[in-house]
């Protein structure tokens, strides 16, 4: 398993998170691929969740990550060589918003999920917006067919994922697991806006422990389950 430890400021680095990413990654898209697919995936890091996902399967299509940290998308590109993926994982150090992007079947991401008043934080990329969903719902009015997203329960999911139903998704499959407060959610000026929120019923937490879910999301006339309702109840249930 691809894993390296890096400046905490510099490279986003939680090993538990980045594994869980891979894992949903590897179980909910990759072996569900039965034909050769291009993805495009939102904010890379440092590749390992896709490097490690890539070779565990037999994946043969081309994935596409855009990663606006020049740091974080040099190690990506030194491991994608030295794994030798470099025809099925491609790095693009630039804005994925701006970008002339493929034509893609799946978007996958782990989006920034940090709630706070501003970007002023550890790692400014890590800004989720005031309640750590607005990034998620910024890719989810993309209008892809399919897309992978990794939802916090302390960054409204409820709320997001009602948006998601609004722009005409449904919750087709989903992984969820118990992950621990970390280097940068507990950030003083994060971990006071994520206890604003649980005020507001908008976060949902015990303790240290908070549920992370990787969850796809289909178009409606694409899904034939929705399990919207039991992903609500399990997010909201600390």
């Amino acid at each position: 398993m691809l894993t390296s430890p890096k400046p905490l400021k510099d490279v986003f680095y939680c090993p538990e998170e980045s594994n869980f990413y891979s894992h949903c990654l590897e179980n909910l898209v990759l072996n569900q691929c039965d034909s050769p697919k291009v993805i495009v995936e939102f904010g890379s890091g440092d590749g390992s969740p896709v490097i490690n996902s890539l070779m565990r399967t037999r994946f043969n299509g081309t994935i596409h990550g855009y990663e606006l940290n020049t740091l974080a998308g040099k190690i990506a590109e030194s491991n994608i060589q030295e794994y030798e993926l470099t025809d099925r994982y491609i790095i693009h150090n630039s804005s994925f918003f701006d970008a002339a992007l493929p034509r893609a079947e799946y978007l996958i991401s782990n989006p920034p999920y940090l709630p706070s008043i501003d970007d002023n934080i550890y790692q400014p990329l890590l800004h989720g917006g005031r309640d750590g969903s607005e990034m998620a719902r910024k890719l989810l009015s993309m209008g892809y067919e399919n897309l992978l997203l990794m939802l916090s329960s302390y960054s409204n999911p409820e709320g997001l994922i009602n948006y998601a139903i609004a722009k005409g998704y449904s919750v087709a499959s989903f992984l969820v697991s118990p992950l621990t407060f970390g280097y940068y959610s507990s950030e003083p000026k994060v971990r006071n806006m994520i206890e604003e929120l649980r005020k507001n019923r908008m976060a949902f937490y015990s303790g240290n422990i908070y549920l992370l879910a990787g969850v796809v999301f289909k178009k409606q006339s694409e899904s034939k389950t929705d399990l919207s309702a039991e992903l609500i109840q399990i997010m909201t249930s600390l």
